[in-house]
């Protein structure tokens, strides 16, 4: 039987994943210059956790989840987001008791079981940051922020940033009964996906895809343009922020997110490179859902951006990064004693932090100089017996050349980056 990885996964493989690790680094770095701390959660949690904050009627839980039963009869699903999770621990371990403003951001694996596409897999990778504790307008601009600082890192020039506010619990009910009057009028005429989110979730329906829904909706109302004047006031803060920041934005009406829980600031970042599914980053304010999750009434804002598509437009930008491991060292050894030596030297110099490595396959001494070259060794340093009986040997550099004797206890010094 021949094995293949499950439709919707793929495998990492050197060569590629240093520039995963890449793009790691310079997330735990921005993340650290806005003093927020890593958060891990598990991979799986209670169904009703995603059911709960994502909302029932949603395409990720009532299409895409992997929800599965234990031995217990205990219904489970694979994280499909972190949001939740991370709320959840919040509430948990009382963070909010420990200090009055909780700031994490989490990089990990998620789950969906979503039609396999260019930088949408059903096991993809996401990292976001969540602010709990506070509904200041700063947090929601500093959202975004992080997430424009990580793209600039590493290289990413070309994106763009929509926002919106969808408003709150008092304004958006008298908003959703004007906006399914005004859908009603053409709902025949609507894809069955938005028919079907008129009755349950009509927001949606602005952000559908399909073009004749948009053509249908052009003139529908816009939750912007029907806030109540605390959301009012937020959204205004909102630019006024990122005016003062010299960041560029759009105000997109029709921007509402695919999640229940948001509530005022929305937003999305785009990049051109993606093609037509065009997302980056996506986030927004969630002010109840702590409450909605069993803890204290607590406002929250966050953000979530998938790795893959990170990646995507960073190999389009083309800002991808060399992908070898930086060998400094290769010790290539004529007969056994060497060969002894080499691996114990090879040792030492790790443990002091260089990056070596020696022959495991009893090549010659020349193929194990083409194995040196392959692997864009820095130096190469040759010993049989003659050299460790005398205690010197000849180190070369290999990217000029030039060759010269060098004290066998000396090697670190000489190689040093």
């Amino acid at each position: 039987m021949k094995f293949k990885s499950i439709k919707g996964t793929r495998d990492i493989l050197p060569g590629e994943v240093e520039t995963w690790q890449r793009a790691e680094a310079a997330i735990h770095r921005v993340m650290r210059g806005y003093n927020y701390r890593e958060i891990r959660t598990p991979i799986f949690e209670q169904t009703a956790l995603f059911a709960r904050s994502i909302g029932e009627l949603t395409d990720i839980v009532s299409k895409e989840m992997y929800t599965f039963k234990d031995r217990s009869d205990e219904s489970l699903t694979l994280k499909p987001e972190e949001t939740a999770s991370v709320l959840r621990a919040y509430i948990q371990h009382g963070l909010g008791e420990q200090a009055p403003l909780t700031k994490v951001y989490y990089i990990g694996p998620m789950f969906r079981q979503e039609r396999p596409q260019a930088g949408r897999l059903r096991q993809f990778h996401q990292f976001g940051a969540e602010a709990v504790g506070s509904s200041s307008p700063h947090l929601d601009v500093e959202m975004t922020l992080i997430a424009l600082d990580i793209y600039r890192n590493m290289g990413i020039q070309q994106f763009s940033l929509a926002i919106n506010s969808v408003g709150c619990e008092k304004c958006r009910p008298a908003y959703k009964q004007k906006l399914v009057q005004e859908l009603r009028k053409t709902h025949d005429r609507l894809s069955p996906e938005s028919q079907a989110r008129v009755r349950h979730n009509p927001l949606r329906v602005l952000d559908s895809k399909d073009e004749r829904d948009q053509q249908l909706t052009k003139h529908a109302p816009l939750m912007k343009d029907h806030l109540c004047t605390e959301c009012g006031e937020h959204f205004v803060q909102v630019q006024a922020l990122l005016k003062a920041t010299r960041t560029p934005f759009k105000i997109d009406g029709r921007l509402v997110r695919g999640l229940d829980y948001y509530t005022k600031t929305a937003f999305e970042i785009t990049s051109p490179a993606l093609g037509s599914q065009d997302a980056l980053a996506g986030g927004g304010r969630y002010d109840l859902l702590v409450e909605e999750l069993g803890g204290k009434p607590t406002p929250g804002v966050g953000f979530a951006a998938g790795m893959e598509r990170l990646l995507i437009a960073l190999e389009k930008s083309g800002s991808v990064s060399d992908k070898s491991v930086n060998l400094i060292l290769f010790i290539a050894a004529a007969d056994e004693p060497a060969r002894q030596w080499a691996f114990v030297k090879a040792h030492e110099l790790r443990m002091k932090g260089l990056t070596v490595e020696i022959d495991y396959l009893d090549r010659s001494l020349k193929s194990q100089m083409r194995e040196a070259n392959r692997q864009q060794a820095r130096y190469v340093i040759v010993v049989g017996e003659n050299e460790l009986a005398s205690g010197s040997a000849k180190l070369k550099n290999m990217q000029t050349g030039e060759e010269t004797v060098l004290d066998l206890g000396a090697i670190e010094k000489a190689v040093k980056v």
